[in-house]
């Protein structure tokens, strides 16, 4: 049978003593007793535990406690301890709290699914595990544990030789990085809270859709959101962004750029160039999340906002669900004026991310195994997504169309509006399959009608399963309405 935990009591030193004594020890307990703070057969401190706490001798503690003991308040129980004289209580006494939890804010934001054993996702926007390096990954875990002073302490900013590889990276690209504007964080979620976090004025324009947890996290930082129309299958109405953003005067416009988060849409050059202009003549700030870039195949890359508009641009990118998702590793790139903002706004959250795992992404890239794994994550990706083009024109009726981002892990699937998403999402349950529906990633009612349909995650004979019943469900409805 386990101890009963022994209460807490605290100790003063006496007169002009600066320790405690055998006489303060009885002095105290005493009182506690006599006033009834100490219940009947409660456990007292061992006496090594009093020892340590109170920096004195294991004698003082004794001779205190055989006092005790010899006035009657205090019993000694071998194996078991020193008590309060009385029936052992079985437990401290406690009060129960009848006060209501906390009131937190209502979630604005899905129940986060696992995948389940035997339901197909075809919403997924992850990459199927067995294409991540775990094993080249687990080499570099076992080699930055020998680095000297690893483990010591952490840099708020990132690992400075992560920073130094990250901004290497970028320079290739076309940017102007230097290790000192880069700050690495916990996925881009963090990026993002850091920045929204730091702004003076939290007025903010995305895309309508928008990345999802992007802005629950705007919302719940109490941001005031403008949504501009953002339709896969045509082009940016920038006429109406522009009156939507010179009327709302937003602080800074989030955007995805490339294979954006959930409709799969890159913006061309020409749009890219247009948002600078925006920016430039309506004086509002940029964050560009380019979370999908380098999912692009072939060793091309397009020009990104950063690249085009210079450092003013704030950029974010990740490297979770390219790498592993566990390991949640990001960051946000400012400009030296902006870094120290960031930086603060990130020690708010966390103070500072774990060095063991960020050095194990830098060992990853310094020895070149993340862009040998990029190449074949690619080139599969490239397989998955020809097959997924081929069963949707096999397998789904008229009136569906779908978007062709040419990369990234979803392209954006919308159904004709007679179609009901939410009964369409029940029969496919019923049926072993899931689909994941977005209304609250739109600003007010969806102008879509659709999902995301992952062709990463699934192997492709299970995406051309779940892909048939989705046809065939969807066929049903339109005949029934």
């Amino acid at each position: 049978m386990a101890r009963a935990p022994f209460v807490r009591v605290n100790f003063q030193p006496s007169g002009a003593r600066r320790r405690v004594a055998a006489e303060d020890i009885v002095r105290t307990l005493a009182e506690e007793v006599s006033a009834g703070r100490l219940p009947r057969g409660a456990r007292l401190p061992p006496v090594r535990a009093l020892e340590h706490e109170l920096g004195i001798s294991k004698n003082t503690v004794q001779a205190a406690y055989d006092e005790l003991c010899a006035r009657g308040l205090l019993v000694t129980r071998e194996r078991d301890g020193v008590f309060v004289e009385g029936a052992p209580a079985a437990e401290i006494p406690a009060t129960r709290l009848a006060a209501p939890a906390p009131r937190f804010v209502e979630p604005n934001l899905d129940r986060q699914r696992m995948p389940e054993p035997d339901v197909l996702p075809l919403s997924m926007v992850f990459i199927d595990p067995e294409l991540l390096p775990r094993e080249r990954l687990a080499e570099c875990v076992k080699s930055v544990l020998h680095i000297p002073g690893l483990h010591a302490l952490y840099d708020a900013q990132g690992y400075p030789p992560l920073r130094e590889v990250i901004a290497k990276r970028l320079r290739a690209r076309g940017m102007e990085v230097g290790a000192g504007d880069v700050v690495v964080t916990t996925g881009s979620q963090q990026a993002l809270d850091a920045v929204c976090r730091a702004l003076p004025r939290r007025k903010l324009a995305t895309e309508n859709p928008v990345y999802q947890q992007a802005k629950a996290l705007f919302e719940t930082l109490g941001a005031e959101l403008t949504g501009l129309r953002l339709d896969p299958f045509g082009p940016v109405p920038f006429d109406e962004w522009h009156a939507a953003l010179a009327a709302a005067k937003p602080e800074l416009f989030y955007t995805v750029t490339s294979f954006h988060n959930p409709t799969g849409r890159s913006y061309s050059t020409h749009e890219l160039l247009r948002i600078l202009e925006l920016a430039n003549e309506l004086g509002f700030a940029l964050l560009e999340d380019d979370w999908g870039s380098d999912m692009l195949s072939h060793e091309e890359y397009r020009p990104t906002l950063r690249a085009l508009g210079g450092p003013n641009v704030t950029y974010v990118n990740s490297f979770t669900k390219k790498l592993l998702p566990s390991l949640r590793l990001g960051f946000v790139v400012g400009e030296p004026a902006t870094v120290p903002a960031l930086v603060a706004a990130k020690r708010v959250a966390t103070l500072g991310n774990p060095t063991l795992i960020e050095a194990t992404l830098c060992e990853l890239l310094e020895r070149g195994y993340y862009d040998t794994h990029l190449s074949a994550m690619q080139a599969e990706l490239d397989r998955r997504y020809a097959r997924c083009l081929g069963a949707l024109d096999a397998l789904m009726p008229a009136g569906v169309r779908w978007t062709s981002p040419g990369g990234g892990p979803t392209l954006w699937l919308e159904v004709p509006r007679q179609v009901s998403l939410d009964a369409l999402s029940e029969r496919l349950i019923a049926r072993k399959v899931r689909i994941h529906l977005l209304p609250r990633a739109f600003h007010g009612e969806p102008h879509l009608h659709g999902f995301p349909i992952g062709f990463a995650f699934l192997p492709t004979e299970r995406l051309v399963q779940g892909l048939e019943v989705l046809g065939e469900e969807l066929r049903r409805l339109l005949e029934a309405a």
